[in-house]
């Protein structure tokens, strides 16, 4: 089966940095979402592109394990793969690396799907999830 996975970088701001001058640990959900906003770009499945079908994808479950530090003004660079499951759910894996290509963060996000209308969770892929994981190479079946 194929993977998906995109690598999108992230130029450490300033206000994201302590007072030791590393980046707070609470930053690197933001650098997740950057990562999941670059693939969803990337291979058509965008927040946007979610919403254009009736539904959201809040995060269930973020979970991170912190390696190495970033401080201000390094590169990092995210790698955002998309783990197949035959459940309906999204889920990421997110490695970080800094310019010297050292692992500095791994971590993992669930999503589910949730009905804009009813506020319901679907129990079962969306029809336009399933195509987009055919289209993708993505079905088990």
């Amino acid at each position: 089966m194929k993977e998906l996975k995109e690598t999108h970088q992230i130029t450490v701001r300033f206000n994201e940095v302590d007072s030791l001058g590393i980046v707070w640990h609470g930053h690197y959900i933001s650098y997740f979402e950057e990562g999941r906003e670059a693939f969803g770009k990337t291979f058509g499945i965008s927040y946007l592109d979610i919403k254009k079908q009736g539904f959201s994808v809040p995060v269930v479950k973020t979970s991170t394990e912190h390696l190495l530090p970033l401080k201000y003004g390094d590169v990092a660079i995210v790698e955002t793969t998309f783990k197949n499951t035959q459940a309906a759910k999204i889920v990421f894996e997110y490695v970080i690396k800094n310019n010297q290509n050292q692992v500095v963060c791994k971590g993992e996000t669930i999503q589910v799907f949730t009905s804009i209308e009813t506020g319901e969770m679907a129990l079962t892929n969306p029809e336009f999830f399933r195509k987009w994981k055919l289209k993708h190479n993505l079905m088990d079946e």
